[in-house]
């Protein structure tokens, strides 16, 4: 019997807006150490778009896949990364969750099925596709999520994994986070008709959800990853929503002219996934005092981490070649 996921219990709300919380902390504290000039590169945040991730991993196990995006942080603590090893990692320090070789762009950590982001524009489409064919293989119910961009559904990766997904039937979950922007190019200037409607040329079920209300994506993401277990095949997600901070934090370098009018920018943090999750924890019955304490807690630990991380030592530069290539190679 089909569950028909109305709304998450206000266990899972509180859960789920914590959450995002963790990300909005982690990326807000990154952001201002590349302004200071403390990140050995530039980043690309996830601010704005917290509700998408949280309300699709809200669903998944350590023993299902993802990959990712530019935007990587905040798929990586969706899904339940450790942020302390993530903030090491992007200090370039040992203690980072790829031992501080890896960087911003490659936040991974295959123990819980965080396959990576990738600098490559729609990189994940063949990752994902093909860890569900893995998972289809094994027989073991788990199922892979790729989450992409509006550029990336420009990208002949996109109609490959749709087409050979669809073909053999297999547990991948396709979720375009549609934040109305490729990159520096409006989407409406390179994209021609909806996203959403690629799907069914390819047999393929569509869902829309609104991006900046967790209990929205949950909603939908739920009905979408219940079809894609049950062995009907993949699904496409497309989640509206928008990054309220540029493409890269490093834009304000060598961007002459803003792109994005103030107006635009400001109609969309009025529409704010934390604050929305805070109004939605409200009418569930939770006290103001105690939607605060949340707020509190997790920044106090975003702090502590980051405090730690910062003083962390850094890697040793003889694991260069180990960290490269095999032990027959090395």
């Amino acid at each position: 019997m089909r569950n028909d996921y109305h709304n998450p219990d206000p266990e899972k709300l509180v859960a789920m807006f914590e959450r995002m919380l963790v990300i909005r902390e982690t990326e807000e504290y990154l952001g201002a150490q590349f302004r200071a000039g403390e990140l050995p590169a530039g980043v690309h945040l996830y601010i704005g778009q917290e509700a998408s991730g949280v309300g699709i991993c809200a669903h998944l196990g350590d023993e299902d896949w993802i990959t990712s995006t530019h935007r990587g942080h905040g798929h990586f603590l969706a899904k339940g990364g450790d942020p302390y090893a993530m903030i090491a990692e992007i200090h370039a320090k040992s203690d980072g969750i790829c031992g501080g070789f890896g960087g911003t762009m490659h936040v991974a950590d295959v123990s819980r099925g965080i396959l990576g982001a990738n600098g490559i524009v729609g990189g994940g489409l063949g990752i994902a596709t093909g860890a569900a064919f893995a998972a289809k293989l094994e027989g073991n119910g788990k199922v892979a999520v790729c989450f992409f961009g509006d550029g990336a559904a420009n990208q002949g990766t996109f109609m490959e994994a749709m087409n050979v997904a669809s073909l053999w039937k297999l547990p991948l979950l396709l979720v375009c986070e549609h934040n109305g922007w490729s990159e520096f190019t409006r989407s409406e200037v390179a994209t021609s008709g909806r996203i959403i409607d690629r799907a069914s040329p390819f047999n393929i079920p569509g869902f829309e959800a609104d991006g900046n209300d967790v209990a929205d994506v949950w909603r939908v993401s739920g009905r979408a990853l219940e079809s894609v277990r049950s062995g009907e095949g993949p699904a496409l997600l497309v989640t509206y929503t928008y990054r309220t901070r540029g493409h890269v934090e490093a834009e304000v370098n060598f961007l002459s002219q803003p792109y994005r009018s103030e107006e635009e920018v400001a109609s969309w943090v009025a529409k704010d996934p934390i604050e929305r999750g805070a109004a939605l924890l409200a009418q569930g019955g939770i006290a103001e005092e105690e939607i605060s304490a949340i707020r509190a807690r997790v920044k106090a630990s975003i702090a502590e981490m980051a405090k730690r991380a910062r003083s962390a030592a850094d890697p040793d530069p003889a694991r260069v070649r180990s960290m490269m290539f095999s032990a027959a190679e090395a």
